[in-house]
């Protein structure tokens, strides 16, 4: 059996590298379980692959034995995250994986549920399979620390996303688009990697916005609709409501009449009372918790300033997306501008920024 001082060839960096980026391309899809990446070779040459299944199950490294047409006895198996070792509603792989001859097994890093952490090793090396561990480690932590964030703080990871024109407006009365169709393509697909999407009714009632992801094939992975409105004054004639539905939709309010309340559920909108602070702001704490207990995970948030300046002040945002326009636009007519810049840089002071050009616009990625 290894210790920590595994030694790895190239090929075996290559091969973790693409379980990776298998998991790469479900994160954000699978639900309340982490997205993972599995490859399985047989005499240097990739006999199969798996990820984790849409909404969490199957487990990627059962989808990459069932798709394999050959004998994995003699195989090595390499696995984004510590392959699971408890029973929940489905069979622990590393009992699929002793099952299906594979003898040995490499992975980056150990995953941190209390119910597999470690124990993966222990049961392997009780049946001979030979175990690798430390594997583009720091890729791996990188990549899993959302998750790893979810499980620590029972909370999800927090997207922050706002677009501003070159004279840092957010709004100008006539003006619908601040931002070029290859930032548009960026916040649909920012929709497609999260599962939930947070506004105030504010923005709602202002905007009619869908909320949902308009890339080519994607529409499905469209996020859950999460509404922030004190006393229910979301339009009923709006788009968001007219397509509510029970799996698609929640309300966080604080009061409301009898009646308005009864239209909301009717609709199947799932409603949640909750407290204000200040007798004007929600406790978002206590929303992101909520919100996490109702399996969301990855949330985006397409607030005005007066929710992204909220959830800045209260450092809740684990990263966040300026969207910047080189396009002025006027303060003639109705405008509001972003006034939140302070915020961002306290937030983010000493952290990662990164700038990128996007057609016209340039897009800076925060960090923390």
């Amino acid at each position: 059996m290894s210790t920590r001082k595994d030694k790895f060839t190239k090929k075996d960096t290559q091969y973790m590298r693409l379980a990776l980026n298998l998991a790469r391309a479900r994160h954000g899809l699978t639900g309340k379980n982490p997205s993972v990446g599995c490859i399985i070779v047989k005499k240097d040459k990739i006999i199969s692959i798996g990820q984790t299944g849409f909404a969490g199950r199957p487990h990627a490294e059962h989808n990459a034995i069932k798709n394999s047409n050959e004998n994995l006895k003699g195989a090595k198996m390499y696995v984004s995250l510590e392959p699971c070792s408890h029973y929940g509603k489905t069979t622990p792989c590393t009992k699929k994986i002793i099952k299906s001859k594979i003898n040995e097994i490499i992975y980056p890093i150990e995953d941190i549920d209390k119910k597999v952490k470690g124990k993966s090793y222990k049961i392997f090396k009780s049946k001979n399979i030979i175990v690798k561990k430390g594997l583009l480690k720091s890729e791996a932590n990188d990549f899993y620390y959302p998750y790893f964030f979810n499980r620590k703080k029972k909370r999800p990871f927090v997207t922050g996303k706002i677009a501003i024109s070159k004279n840092n407006l957010i709004y100008s009365h006539g003006t619908k688009k601040i931002t070029d169709i290859n930032s548009d393509k960026l916040t649909h697909f920012l929709r497609y990697k999260n599962d939930s999407l947070l506004i105030s009714y504010k923005t709602l009632n202002k905007d009619n916005p869908r909320l949902n992801c308009r890339l080519k094939n994607f529409y499905r992975f469209s996020p859950k609709r999460i509404i922030l409105d004190n006393h229910l004054k979301t339009k009923t004639s709006s788009y968001i409501f007219k397509t509510s539905n029970k799996n698609n939709t929640i309300i966080f309010y604080k009061k409301a009449n009898k009646k308005k309340i009864s239209i909301f559920k009717k609709k199947g909108i799932n409603l949640v009372k909750s407290n204000l602070i200040r007798n004007e702001y929600f406790d978002i704490k206590s929303i992101l918790r909520k919100l996490y207990d109702l399996g969301c995970r990855n949330l985006l948030v397409e607030g005005g300033n007066d929710l992204s300046k909220n959830f800045l002040i209260n450092k809740l945002f684990n990263q966040f997306y300026l969207f910047k326009s080189q396009k002025n636009l006027s303060k003639f007519v109705s405008y509001k501008d972003f006034n939140s810049f302070k915020y961002l840089k306290q937030n983010y002071k000493n952290r990662s920024k990164i700038n990128t050009k996007l057609g016209k616009d340039l897009i800076t990625l925060y960090k923390r």
